[in-house]
């Protein structure tokens, strides 16, 4: 079965994960997919398939004769999708893109003029939405990408590598990717995330994140009779946002820029509640970046009244980088890889986190690798065939082991 075969059939189940659910994975619903995953994986004959209790679904590839002591590798994508856009009822459609905009429905229109970037796909065979959800090649294009090179080293064992973990995780999407992935079961030395998005793209610096939850506790009384006694949960839940620098957002960043994203508002005038994400590639920058937070709650309590507002911070991941540049030879392998496949590859910093950021601060060294999907997180997200069977090929080269 060719990747978009795959993608087209896992898209179908409904994976989203949900930040408050309190459970393991956060969804009943991705269990669904893990169980189809497993049942798929022994039909191909992945050895030691095993569906873990909080829904890791783990497979393994032996080594090649003569390649026994070659270092173990580990695959790695995770199965849910953003809760940002409706995963539920993905009609997916393959169109052949021969340039400018693509519409996806009566009203909805990927435009280039907004999409930049579309130009390198003419000529493509691409898989968009209808315009209602968002597609979920984040990350089911990598799911896809590595079932198909399990399929392909099982079926050619004239292919010589060393043993290959798999591990298809939940909940990344809501920062618990890892929260139970077992990496001694794993075993690899280290591994690949296969989560990213243009074709040649790999990534091992990304950003230090945290998770900022603010409650701001006001005072409710009938408007007509308010005066000097009212306050506002809502009015000083603005005022609160109002402060924070308004160049430093994502749609006034990139590269290495850091930023406050505010992604959640709600409340009356009793009570209000604000969610933020706090991203920096500078790890002091980072940490500033959460004292400034700190700083503003303190004053606007200071003006309000102390308790007017309670600020709960979580790191969520650091930069991988220092974890990674130790080990050269892993991303050695990526770049030879590309380069065999007459791929240019390109080191980006991720603006955001994989499940490879936290792995590699638990020992197993994971950058991450393109999967040929774009505009993720949306109606607009699509998925290039071509690039989607040409990343299956780099996998392969590397773990390939070479004569």
């Amino acid at each position: 079965m060719r990747p978009e075969e795959r993608l087209m059939k896992y898209v179908s189940y409904e994976t989203t994960s949900h930040e408050d659910s309190g459970t393991h994975p956060s969804s009943e619903k991705e269990l669904v997919l893990a169980r189809a995953l497993v049942e798929e994986m022994k039909e191909l004959g992945v050895s030691n398939v095993y569906l873990s209790e909080q829904g890791y679904v783990y497979g393994y590839l032996p080594a090649s004769a003569g390649c026994e002591e070659e270092p173990v590798i580990g695959l790695i994508a995770h199965m849910d999708t953003s809760d940002a856009v409706s995963g539920a009822d993905i009609r997916p459609r393959v169109i052949h893109y021969t340039g400018g905009d693509i519409p996806l429905s009566d009203t909805v229109v990927t435009k280039a003029s907004v999409f930049t970037g579309l130009e390198r796909y003419v000529g493509h065979d691409l898989i968009v939405t209808d315009g209602t959800t968002l597609l979920g090649a984040d990350d089911k294009a990598g799911v896809s990408e590595i079932m198909t090179l399990c399929e392909r080293l099982l079926q050619n064992p004239a292919i010589r590598h060393g043993k290959i973990a798999v591990c298809f995780t939940p909940d990344e999407e809501i920062g618990e990717g890892v929260d139970f992935f077992d990496t001694e079961r794993f075993g690899a030395q280290f591994a690949y995330t296969v989560d990213g998005g243009t074709l040649g793209e790999y990534e091992y610096e990304n950003f230090n994140a945290a998770s900022a939850k603010f409650t701001i506790h006001g005072v409710s009384v009938h408007p007509g009779s308010s005066k000097n006694k009212m306050k506002n949960a809502v009015l000083v839940a603005t005022e609160l946002i109002s402060m924070f620098p308004p160049a430093e957002t994502p749609s006034h960043t990139e590269g290495y820029e850091g930023f406050y994203h505010v992604n959640g508002i709600s409340g009356s005038e009793d009570e209000a509640k604000i969610s933020m994400i706090i991203r920096d590639h500078d790890r002091e920058k980072f940490e500033a970046r959460k004292q400034f937070a700190e700083r503003l709650v303190a004053y606007l309590n200071d003006v309000y009244g102390e308790g007017t507002i309670e600020l709960a911070l979580r790191d969520s991941y650091y930069n991988m980088k220092e974890m990674v540049l130790p080990y050269p030879e892993v991303l050695t392998r990526i770049v030879k890889a590309f380069a065999a496949c007459g791929i240019e590859a390109k080191a980006t910093p991720i603006r955001g986190g994989t499940d490879g950021a936290r792995l590699s601060y638990m020992g197993l060294p994971c950058p991450n690798l393109s999967t040929g999907g774009e505009n993720f997180h949306g109606v607009h997200e699509f998925a290039s065939i071509d690039d989607m069977n040409r990343m299956v090929d780099v996998l392969q080269k590397i773990v390939e082991v070479e004569e």
